[in-house]
């Protein structure tokens, strides 16, 4: 599995070409998703991108600079209907996906990114669709505990009411808000790791009450 956090549950995204995905390790101790290998799309490429079914998609996207920027994918997210409606896609949620997997730093995405990225949220919208079982497009406090669990999160009740109150809106999570705090969460567990691993001359920081600061800020 090449990003923890996200599960293989099955089904593209509309409009867009299946990608496979594997299961996601166990919760290590500690509360936070065990380590693996952050961003490498799982699965290999073909020899040439044009034989890649993605490719046409991609290059339909894609400025004239050959990638794909915030502007760009938010449309093509609104496109596709991922968020359950035709509603703009959260521009800001696209800027730190994009920001996810830029390693080259350029502000945009490269074809091999925009793969990684749409396994991904292929994997985080089927998470979705499991735990909405009333089809609202949204989820409720409840269901987003469940949506973490799923992911290998382990966190405290306290912590919880920091997500919702940050990514809700009138007590409910979109699918946008729901993405960007799957990405948040990715970027601090990574962040807490590292620091994790330091002992000499840092604070032990429990994994809990670093997820509950930082998400309440």
């Amino acid at each position: 599995m090449a990003y923890p956090g996200y599960n293989n549950f099955g089904g593209p995204m509309p409009g867009v070409p299946a990608q496979g995905m594997a299961m996601p390790g166990m919760p290590a101790a500690g509360g936070y998703p065990a380590q693996q290998a952050y961003g490498a799309y799982q699965g290999s490429f073909p020899a040439s991108p044009a034989q890649d079914p993605m490719w046409g998609y991609f290059t339909a996207i894609a400025g004239q600079d050959g990638e794909v920027d915030a502007e760009e994918l938010q449309r093509c997210l609104t496109q596709t209907g991922i968020s359950g409606s035709y509603n703009p896609f959260s521009l800001e949620t696209c800027r730190i996906m994009i920001a996810m997997l830029d390693r080259d730093y350029t502000g945009k995405m490269g074809f091999n990114e925009f793969k990684e990225l749409f396994a991904v949220l292929n994997g985080w919208k089927q998470n979705f669709i499991m735990v909405d079982r009333d089809c609202s497009g949204t989820v409720e406090p409840h269901e987003m505990s469940q949506c973490l669990a799923n992911m290998g999160y382990r966190i405290s009740p306290q912590a919880l009411n920091a997500i919702i109150k940050r990514y809700s809106r009138s007590g409910k999570i979109y699918f946008d808000d729901y993405v960007a705090c799957c990405v948040k969460l990715r970027a601090l567990t990574d962040n807490f790791r590292r620091r994790d691993t330091m002992q000499q001359g840092m604070v032990n920081f429990q994994y809990d009450d670093f997820i509950l600061c930082t998400m309440s800020l």
